[in-house]
């Protein structure tokens, strides 16, 4: 009888710990082991890296030049629900450089994120794609739409053409001196300035115009990042592939490759579920979102409040519930 007791009483505490510290009481410890690799794609090598089981979900970074760190380690959490392949574009991060730059194309990295799904044996995945990402993602959609389950397009455009009006109107944004500053460096020209280790890529002082004066007011809303350097852009981006695609111009305008993105009069063909979402003061003006919005059939879109184009660091939880939410079709 005393056995009996104990034992009842053992499970009214269990009983009560659950209503009282819910989490405490569910969460188990979970291990979730992480692989890395390359694949051999299209004629060149694609870092990959992936983390957690379930439905595959795999994501492309923006820049274009910059690597999938950046996502890291907030995009973790969502690895609870899905097996995350995050990938470094050709040229970028571990990626090899390519000796010719014109392959740096979107239309070329659509390819690769292919290959990384055939040689993984991903069957259909949920592609998540950021800012230049997001490009990435809708050149993917548009040509193998067959091997998508969900699309998340997070912080992006869809037209360059709407994209330079964006970005002229956030420069018109800066203090006046600083504007005028950044534009005395743009028609000086911004290359072979300084030490030749300097040469390929921005002047100091036109990398702290830019992306702090510039930019920083888009990034961030609830949480700006502490460590947020300006500099970190200028060290951290493949500047070969950067002025391929973007421009030799400065940040203000996109006059490379990407000029050809012009994806608005053709959103209406891709028919599986979508997700878009940005911050309210995105970089990325939220208005393209909406518009994509309106184009894509039966879309679902997320403006996220007071937040940036760094939606993941300025509302995490916000963000991992929406996309996690989506991409297994959780039903409210």
């Amino acid at each position: 009888m005393a056995r009996m007791k104990t034992s009842r009483l053992a499970a009214f505490l269990l009983l009560f710990a659950s209503f009282v510290f819910p989490q405490t009481a569910s969460r188990k410890a979970n291990a979730y082991p992480v692989e890395e690799g390359l694949v051999d794609a299209n004629g060149v090598m694609i870092y990959y890296m992936s983390v957690g089981r379930g439905a595959p979900l795999l994501i492309v970074h923006g820049g274009p030049g910059a690597s999938h760190d950046y996502f890291l380690p907030n995009l973790y959490l969502l690895a609870r629900h899905n097996r995350l392949i995050f990938i470094d574009e050709r040229g970028s991060g571990k990626s090899p450089k390519l000796d010719d730059p014109k392959l740096y194309t979107t239309e070329d990295m659509a390819d690769d994120v292919e290959a990384v799904r055939e040689a993984l044996n991903l069957g259909k995945i949920s592609l998540l794609g950021h800012s230049y990402g997001g490009v990435l993602a809708q050149a993917y959609a548009l040509k193998y739409q067959q091997n998508l389950s969900h699309l998340i397009l997070a912080s992006t455009f869809s037209s360059t053409r709407e994209m330079n009006a964006v970005l002229a109107r956030e420069k018109n944004a800066m203090p006046e001196a600083k504007r005028k500053r950044i534009e005395e460096l743009e028609k000086a020209g911004l290359y072979d300035k300084g030490e030749a280790w300097e040469h390929g890529r921005y002047p100091t002082e036109y990398a702290t115009l830019a992306w702090g004066d510039g930019y920083f007011p888009f990034l961030y809303g609830a949480r700006p990042d502490p460590n947020y350097d300006p500099q970190a852009q200028n060290t951290g981006t493949s500047w070969l592939l950067y002025r391929e695609m973007w421009g030799s111009d400065g940040e203000f305008v996109i006059s490379g490759n990407l000029k050809s993105v012009e994806y608005v009069d053709k959103l209406a063909t891709i028919k599986v579920p979508t997700l878009i979402i940005a911050g309210d003061h995105d970089e990325c003006d939220p208005a393209q979102s909406q518009e994509m919005n309106s184009k894509i059939p039966g879309s679902k879109l997320v403006i996220v409040p007071n937040a940036g184009h760094m939606t993941f660091e300025d509302q995490p939880a916000f963000f991992i519930k929406a996309v996690s939410e989506f991409v297994n079709d959780v039903r409210k």
